[in-house]
């Protein structure tokens, strides 16, 4: 029996001329000069087939006119290169069987749809060549990000998603019943990596994270994934490095081996092949100053919201970072500065062109007296965070990290309009389904 082949092995080339045979969806088909034009999807890629009534018969022929969209084939035929196909390599039919028939019209036509309609449609759109495209992408991404943080003496672990103490704002929890007590989604790994550097020293970790805001934005989801790492003997000044030398990898390493595929989603590689260090620096006292002289309305103190980060983010042409908020915008753990203990020694990265923040992070207070005060400051339950002060209490040092949004800083690097379509099922404020 013919070979059976994954189609993205024949895209790669070397195989003209060769006998094969391909299973998969059918995921388009067009008529033109008496022939018809397959394209089959198989996982690993789309490739075109051709069907002529001489080669394949005339029943199989008007069969294969006949079958719909998204029905399952087995196909056989002859390998040949044909600059006019999408990939430049086509396979000339001779042999083909319907392993599966659609019973219905696939509800996704080749037109425009609405947003609602397909996230409505969410389980059948994941097969489009957009998100299809889009989601390897994503994928290599976070493989450059293992091998870097891998080759940087980084171990990799997981910490749990159920947890008692908020890292962040209180508001924005996920409460869940815990048997008989109550409990909450985490919104990041920080507190358990904190414990985890006195064990195995630098570390990361690729998990879920959860955010009950309600925010309508291009760049916002309730559940999305987080890229964390955390590191002892680390300042400020140590974990803007490490993202700069991270992101910087990432972009290089996606533009030398998803070149084809950010050029077809909308990015050029070769604006991804200049993003290299160092980023530049801005304060968050210069930043309310340039807002401020552009008409904003924002008072020292404040938070910078999506509309304050893409003014900011329209004046630089590679990510940058805004360092130094008041101690009023970060979280209790954040390193007041020792030379002005109003802001913090904590830095988001924000990437350019509207996008916004695409890490946080910063320098921990490792003080014991320090982060009393803190937890007192911000009226914090003692008790939920007694395991995290005993850190303090046993060979503390300094340390800082870093949370990086996936699906933000793939937006980012492919281009996309909107976060939802950086990831396969979305969670939205209103919207768990499907």
């Amino acid at each position: 029996m013919t070979e059976l082949v994954e189609v993205a092995k024949i895209l790669k080339g070397g195989m003209e001329a060769k006998q094969v045979r391909i299973r998969g969806w059918l995921h388009a088909r067009r008529m033109g000069g008496g022939i018809q034009f397959l394209l089959l999807r198989d996982g690993s890629g789309i490739i075109q087939c051709t069907a002529k009534k001489d080669q394949v018969g005339d029943q199989t022929f008007r069969m294969l006119g006949e079958v719909p969209r998204e029905s399952t084939l087995e196909l056989s035929g002859i390998v040949q290169r044909d600059t006019r196909s999408p990939g430049g390599i086509e396979i000339s039919l001779q042999g083909v069987k319907v392993l599966h028939r659609s019973t219905e019209q696939f509800p996704i036509a080749r037109k425009r749809h609405g947003p609602d309609f397909l996230l409505d449609h969410r389980h059948l759109w994941v097969r489009s060549e957009k998100m299809q495209k889009t989601m390897r992408v994503r994928a290599e991404m976070l493989e450059a990000a293992r091998a870097w943080f891998k080759s940087q003496g980084y171990t990799e672990i997981q910490v749990p998603t159920l947890i008692t103490a908020a890292v962040e704002g209180g508001s924005t929890l996920f409460e869940v019943k815990y048997f008989d007590a109550k409990a909450y989604l985490t919104q990041s790994w920080q507190l358990y990596a904190e414990a985890v550097i006195s064990s195995l020293g630098k570390i990361f970790t690729v998990a879920p994270s959860f955010r009950a805001e309600k925010s309508r934005t291009r760049r916002h989801l309730t559940e999305y994934w987080h890229l964390e790492a955390e590191a002892p003997w680390v300042d400020l000044e140590g974990i803007l490095k490490v993202q700069e030398e991270l992101l910087s990898s990432m972009c290089w390493y996606l533009a030398q081996k998803m070149g084809d595929e950010l050029r077809w989603i909308g990015r050029d590689p070769k604006y991804l092949e200049q993003i290299a260090p160092p980023f530049p620096r801005l304060s968050y006292d210069k930043a309310i100053e340039t807002l401020t002289e552009k008409g904003m309305d924002i008072q020292w103190g404040a938070d910078l919201g999506w509309r304050e980060e893409r003014t900011l983010t329209l004046e630089f042409e590679k990510p940058f970072f805004l360092t130094h908020f008041p101690k009023g915008v970060k979280a209790f753990y954040h390193m007041p500065d020792p030379s002005r203990p109003e802001v913090t020694l904590s830095a988001d990265l924000l990437a350019p062109e509207g996008y916004g923040e695409i890490t946080g992070g910063g320098q921990r207070i490792h003080d014991l007296d320090q982060l009393l005060k803190r937890i007192d400051e911000e009226h914090l339950d003692y008790k939920a965070y007694e395991w995290y002060v005993d850190l303090r209490k046993y060979g503390t040092v300094p340390h800082s990290g870093f949370g990086m949004g996936v699906e933000r800083t793939l937006s980012w690097i492919c281009k996309l309009r909107h976060i939802r379509d950086a990831i396969l099922f979305p969670r939205l404020i209103g919207r768990v389904y499907p």
